[in-house]
């Protein structure tokens, strides 16, 4: 039985290989063709984890001296650093430059080996630097190129805090990754440790995350789509694992111009028993109200069915195209908050199936008890209603990033013309001139 990073070497174009393989291509697998494709059911051919190679960009820099870049601090400061490490020391070996979870993983700079026996070897130099995708408080997501097998990967950075929670979900992020293959959980590659801060190599998803593709609204056909492949993920995580997500919100669903629909970011995420989740973590903007109404993390136990309350909401801003409290609370999260505790759960749109508003009004049921599970959801007939339709969502994802790009192209030129008209009102001293004389 092939170990489960030989696995996925199996199942990518041109993987990257377990350790001690060669670093080839697998050429062992057969390749299916296009007619073959076209054939299969649409989520069958999710399932199957079919999909085009991306076409590479010209790189534009060395991951190794962009993190000597950012990671270069005066030796005085590099000293103070390595003071606070060491009282960090069950989890940073300073000597070695290594991260270690005992019993679980080990990071060094040539990648991470796993307690199973499974080594994934990747590092800094062997990846080029082409964009930088998106950037928050952990650090930063970047587009790169890995050199020996010319796959397209989203590197995800998270520097390094002195904090018991950031390690746990370093660690659970990785385990998460690691454990989960699916074709409906993003594909991880590896990760490294180098200058205080974790890389972890994932696959890249070329539409990006559910909210930047939904423009104004995703109709029926293609929610129920995205909406199969997300509980298909969550389930996958549950049944197979033991594993909650707490976080499900449209960042954390990822789209390619393949078509293909995929959970992502599990550093929040947690065992269902080991935890009982009695934690508040996650955005606050998707949290069930069982858990808002919560004054103690103690008094609440997390179970599926706030993921299925988040699932609810995710859904609704997907097909609405905005998030569906009244805007008026966007500004604060107390008013935020409270519609979601007191006030009544949205709902679609009436242009809507009733069998659509009635699945998003099953999730959004403020008694967590009456949700219901995620096998209970796919059976609902509004998504057994779609499940053998071909929407051809490939298609359809190619024409929403060129409906984004044409209005963000609109929208960048109506600036550029408010900008001038601004400057033509304003007299000429006051943009740095004398007036002209006629």
């Amino acid at each position: 039985k092939p170990s489960l990073s030989m696995r996925r070497g199996m199942k990518l174009p041109g993987g990257l290989p377990a350790l001690g393989q060669s670093g080839q291509p697998n050429q062992d697998q057969p390749q299916q063709s296009n007619e073959q494709q076209i054939q299969q059911p649409p989520l069958q051919q999710h399932l199957n984890g079919n999909r085009p190679e991306v076409p590479s960009m010209k790189s534009s820099g060395s991951v190794t001296n962009l993190i000597e870049k950012k990671g270069k601090l005066p030796p005085q400061q590099s000293m103070q650093l390595k003071g606070l490490f060491a009282n960090y020391s069950k989890y940073i070996d300073i000597k070695s430059g290594s991260l270690n979870f005992k019993g679980k993983l080990s990071l060094d700079s040539k990648g991470v080996d796993f307690s199973s026996g499974s080594s994934f070897r990747i590092s800094a130099d062997e990846l080029e630097f082409i964009e930088e995708l998106g950037r928050g408080n952990y650090g930063t997501v970047s587009k790169v190129l890995h050199k020996p097998t010319g796959i397209t990967m989203a590197m995800k950075e998270v520097r390094l805090e002195l904090d018991e929670s950031k390690f746990r979900q370093i660690l659970m992020e990785l385990e998460v990754l690691h454990i989960c293959v699916s074709p409906f959980i993003v594909d991880f590659y590896g990760a490294f440790f180098v200058e205080g801060a974790v890389y972890m190599c994932m696959e890249y998803m070329d539409g990006g995350s559910l909210d930047k593709i939904y423009g104004d609204g995703v109709d029926e056909p293609h929610l129920a789509y995205i909406t199969e492949c997300v509980i298909r993920g969550l389930k996958e995580l549950k049944e197979s694992h033991n594993i909650i997500h707490r976080d499900v919100k449209p960042t954390n669903i990822l789209i390619n111009s393949a078509g293909k629909v995929k959970l992502c970011d599990f550093g929040v995420s947690g065992n269902l028993v080991a935890s009982l989740a009695k934690t508040n973590i996650g955005c606050q903007s998707y949290m069930a109200p069982e858990r808002i109404k919560s004054l103690s993390p103690d008094d609440v136990t997390y179970s599926v069915q706030s993921d299925i309350w988040s699932l609810g909401l995710t859904m609704l801003e997907t097909a609405k195209g905005s998030y569906p409290y009244p805007p008026e609370t966007y500004d604060n999260i107390f008013s935020q908050l409270s519609a979601i505790v007191d006030g009544e759960p949205p709902s679609l749109p009436e242009s809507y199936s009733s069998e659509a508003r009635n699945f998003v009004n099953q999730c959004l049921d403020k008694n967590p008890n009456r949700r219901p599970t995620y096998s209970k959801l796919l059976l609902h007939p509004w998504l057994l209603k779609y499940r053998n339709t071909d929407v051809k969502m490939s298609d359809y994802i190619k024409f929403k990033l060129a409906e984004n790009s044409s209005r963000k192209e609109k929208k960048d030129e109506e600036n550029i013309e408010e900008l001038n008209r601004k400057l033509n009102k304003t007299p000429a001293l006051h943009r740095g001139g004398a007036p002209q004389r006629t």
